[in-house]
Formats: C-alpha cells, structure tokens, sequence
C-alpha cells in the first residue's frame, strides 16, 4: 500500500480518569455501571449516538436461563432488564429448547435506561468518537488516541476496558489477537429488520397444527401456542421458494416474535466474508444485507403463513457481527470446556447458550450444548502480556467454537460487569488487574447478586 508521511505532532489531552471502557455495547455499559462508585472517575467512549450496541438492533437476548431452566445471569444484567419490565420494554425470560431462554427488549427503551444508569453512576459518556490508538509505556495501557469532530485527542487513564467487540484496544495495543477457524473463516453477520402487521397468530396456528409441513427443527410445536417465541426452521418453504427463484441466504427461516402483538423481527440476512475490522468488507457487508432484505421480505409474504399484509417497519442501525478478533488472554476458553461444562477456581461468570456455529460458507450452522452449564474464568479477561487493560464481551479470550456460545448478550453482559468490578477492585488495592485476589472479585460479583454457580 502506498504510503505518506504524518508530521509529528502534540495530541491535546482531553480527559485523565480512573477507568476508560471502550464501547457502549452489552459489555461496556455493565463495565462502566460496575466501575464506578467509590469516587472512581469513569468514562465511557462510544462511536455512535447511542448506547446499547447489539442491544439496539432488534435482537432478543438468548441464554438468562440454563440448560436446566435455572437461571444462570443475573446481578446487573437481570436489574437492566427489571428496569425494562418496570417500563413493559422487556419480556419474561422464556425458556427455549435451542436457545436456552429467549428475553424479548425494546431497543430504544435500551437506549433510555443505559444512559440513565450512566447518569445515575456519575459515568462520564463521550459519543461520535472512534478509537484510533492505544496508548502504550513499556507493558502497560496509558490510555488510547481518539478521532472526532474535535480533531485527535487523547484520553489516559489508569486502567482501560475494551468492550469494541473486535478487540480493537487489545489489537492496538499489541496484545496477541485470533480471528476465526483455523482457515480465518468467521461467522457471517446478519442485518436484522422488523416487520409489521404480521397475522402471528396465523403462523402460531401453522405452526402448532401441521408441524410435518412447517417444521421447527428441534423446537416442540407446542412451544409456539403461546407466548413469545423463535422460529427455527421451515426449511421446505426456504426449498420451495429457491426452487421459484427467489435468493434466499439461509437454510432456516429464523423469525422472532416482537413486544407489540404484529410485530416480527427477521434474522435472515447473511453475508460470508464480512470481516468487520475492514471498513470495506464492513461496507459490503451492509449493502449486501439491506438488498437481501427485501428478497427476504418478499419470501416471507409468499411462503410464510401471517405474512401476507406484512411491511418492513424498520431496520437495525449496523449489522449484528457474530465473530472479528478475539484476544489471546491468560486462558483461552474451548469448546471442550464448555461441553464438558468445566468448573474453574477463578470463574467470574457462568453460562449455558449452545455451540452456534454459523458456518462461514453456506447458509446453515451446527449447535452442541452442555448437559447444564460452563464457568468463565477470570483469565479470559487478562491479556497474556500486556498490563492495565482488561478486555470483555466477545472479544474476549476465546478459541472459534468457544466464542459461538459466549458471544450473546446475556454472557457478554456478565463478562462486563466482572471486568468493570475487577478494574474498581485493582485500583483500590494497587494492584494490575492480573494481580487481584480473584476471590476479592467473586465475593463482590456474589454479593451484588451474580450467580457464579
């Protein structure tokens, strides 16, 4: 690539805090809530307008409850959705036979309440303003380089948590970072849409009275009687309408009952190749699913009972990535240690979601569960080599099939608040993140109600 030459020059120094988490996602909104208090100066730095990340897009959080219909993530994560429900922007957590449970939010509720809780905890947020570099002294974060409207500034601080979902803090910090199987092939991403006027209760009664026609996969037709639900399957309508011509992604027809009673939310884009750490894979991977969206749209009113009247109501601001980077921490998470539902000493989160693997070429995937559920050690979150720096949510240190379970909102959400409690708790005692005493950590998760198992 060509190159030019930036002349040196001074970066003015915006802010100096306590704590810095990078992205206002799942992870990063549970980081900051959980950092603060104590007189710890927190900030919060998101690229968009808004907070909530994947929690915006119109996707229900999987995975609150376990295999065995207990429930597995609570402390902050289940208060933000109390906060929801007290607002009726929040469903029960439901239990599923796929996805564990399904918790059905109003995003711009979402919105509403993260910036309320960052109100509440004296958490400084700073939108519109993109992380550019990572700011390193011999083996320690200092603090990272930021781009805005502003110009180039700097933010330092004591200890950094990168909640970017693509390791974006770690990787610019030097820190060892993977992305995909052992051929760099990621799970596609998805631009989810809403559609109005759905007959749900139309798709309820195919559903539930000719399961031999409208099949569900493993999912129980009498699941889809009542309540809130995901449809999974329908593989003979996908069949027939490629059969007539239409362009269709994926194998399954993946659909997701809103809160209002017409309403669905679509997961069936797909685009194989996205790499989102690349702006222009990223922007193919955008105009690619908005044009699959209508060919879905149109599928669905075709083939799908209830659907007939439907119209797109809206559609996600960004496409929902599955995988990018994840970094290489002080343990690397497998899917033999979820499968075998492995116990660690250090756990600071538990969880259940399946295996999900959306293959990287082909509209299909592969699910594998555990017989209950898996712990998080706290090492996932610590950077092998690199200090001051905690990194949470997808990103963190996981291997390829690993990452396909602990990548929803629910884990994310935990991982979140064990490194914004970890960072608090290193700084009150001294100490690097990757020199606290873990059970200090566990106690403090354990007390403000986690389950750790």
């Amino acid at each position: 690539m060509k190159t030019i030459q930036e002349p040196a020059r001074d970066i003015p120094v915006r802010a100096e805090v306590d704590i810095l988490v990078v992205g206002g996602g799942p992870a990063g909104i549970m980081a900051a809530e959980a950092a603060a208090g104590e007189g710890v100066k927190v900030m919060l730095v998101e690229s968009r307008g808004f907070l909530g990340g994947n929690l915006t897009i119109g996707l229900p959080i999987l995975g609150f409850l376990g295999r065995k219909g207990n429930q597995i993530i609570e402390g902050s994560a289940q208060r933000f959705i109390d906060r929801l429900r007290a607002r009726g922007a929040a469903s029960e957590h439901r239990p599923c036979k796929n996805h564990m449970s399904l918790t059905i939010i109003d995003e711009e509720e979402v919105k509403r309440t993260a910036l309320e809780i960052m109100e509440e905890k004296g958490v400084e947020v700073l939108f519109y303003t993109f992380f550019a570099d990572a700011i390193r002294e011999g083996d320690a974060v200092k603090g990272i380089v930021v781009e805005s409207k502003a110009g180039r500034e700097a933010i330092l601080a004591k200890t950094v948590i990168d909640c970017t979902g693509d390791g974006d803090v770690a990787f610019r910090a030097g820190v060892e970072c993977r992305k995909g199987d052992a051929e760099g092939g990621m799970q596609p991403p998805t631009l989810m849409f809403c559609m109005k006027g759905v007959d749900v209760q139309q798709l309820r009664d195919a559903i539930v009275g000719h399961p031999d026609v409208y099949d569900m996969d493993v999912m129980p037709p009498e699941q889809f009687r009542t309540g809130k639900f995901i449809t999974v399957g329908l593989r003979t309508q996908i069949r027939q309408a490629q059969a007539a011509g239409y362009r269709i992604p994926v194998a399954r027809t993946i659909l997701i009952t809103g809160l209002a009673d017409d309403e669905i939310w679509v997961n069936m884009t797909r685009v194989s190749g996205v790499d989102s750490t690349r702006p222009e894979s990223y922007t193919h991977g955008e105009i690619e699913g908005r044009k699959q969206m209508y060919e879905v749209a149109r599928y669905l009113r075709e083939f799908v009972p209830g659907f007939a009247g439907a119209r797109i109501e809206k559609v996600a601001p960004f496409m929902g990535i599955r995988e990018s980077r994840v970094i290489v921490g002080r343990y690397v998470l497998t899917a033999e240690d979820i499968i075998a539902c492995r116990r660690f000493d250090d756990a600071i989160a538990v969880a259940g979601y399946p295996v999900d693997i959306h293959h990287a070429k082909g509209g299909d995937c592969t699910l594998y569960w555990c017989d209950d559920c898996y712990d998080i050690p706290y090492r996932t979150l610590v950077p092998a080599h690199v200090g001051s720096l905690l990194v949470a949510g997808r990103c963190s240190s996981m291997n390829h099939e690993a990452m396909a379970s602990t990548r929803v909102m629910s884990t994310c959400m935990a991982l979140g608040e064990a490194a914004g409690r970890a960072a608090r708790l290193a700084l009150k005692a001294g100490v690097q993140p990757a020199g606290l005493d873990v059970e200090t950590l566990r106690d403090e998760l354990r007390r403000t109600g986690a389950y750790l198992g």
